[in-house]
């Protein structure tokens, strides 16, 4: 059944690039919120009431559900509680990666690449962020950079690399996500960063099995 709901994210994602590529506002807000839904279906399909990793693991989804609804508007009030929800679901990921197993060695070596990567990140965004915007979005840096650092940890330990190949595709989607809020607004953002979003999400779901 886990396969079914994957396949609908797939196509609201599908549905969901074309809204954004004509601009049909009803389409992109019913498609993005269907396929967002559909993740957490997969989850659910796919065990996640089975375990108390399945349970932090729905949380941190059901947090990053929240998020999308929210960044569904470009008001900058709605916008940094989508960034607060979804720096939530990213502590949720990181307290579900503890749960199943960390190997220190893998966490420390996630940790060090990510601290080569975030200054320039840093770089290249924070230029294009207003002031009162910057606190949350390093923040949001912080905590998402640590997750990744996590599942590099939990990756080895468990020896399932799904962990880490979902973290790193959140981490370049958000990437996308915060070209298209701060840097060069526009359809391409979407067209690159959305399916590799979804897809992190549904490769997240399927660790709950």
């Amino acid at each position: 059944m886990g396969q079914v709901w994957a396949a609908a994210v797939v196509v609201a994602v599908v549905v969901l690039l074309w809204a954004e590529r004509t601009k049909n506002g009803p389409v992109r807000v019913i498609s993005k919120t269907i396929g967002s839904t559909c993740f957490l279906g997969a989850a659910l399909a796919w065990g996640a009431t089975t375990s108390l990793y399945g349970h932090l693991l729905f949380i941190a989804m059901a947090l990053c559900w929240l998020g999308d609804v929210l960044l569904l508007s470009r008001k900058d009030k709605v916008f940094l509680g989508g960034l607060f929800a979804f720096l939530l679901g990213h502590v949720g990921y990181g307290v579900a990666f503890v749960r199943l197993g960390i190997d220190p060695v893998g966490a420390a070596f996630g940790a060090a690449a990510v601290l080569i990567l975030l200054p320039l990140v840093a770089r290249w965004l924070l230029p294009h962020v207003k002031g009162s915007m910057k606190g949350p979005v390093i923040a949001y840096m912080v905590v998402i950079s640590a997750m990744v650092a996590l599942a590099v940890g939990c990756t080895l330990a468990t020896g399932r690399p799904v962990f880490l190949i979902a973290a790193v595709l959140f981490f370049i989607s958000d990437l996308a996500v915060a070209r298209d809020r701060f840097v060069q607004p526009g359809y391409p953002n979407k067209r690159w960063g959305l399916p590799l979003y979804y897809g992190a999400q549904v490769l997240f779901a399927w660790t709950a099995a």
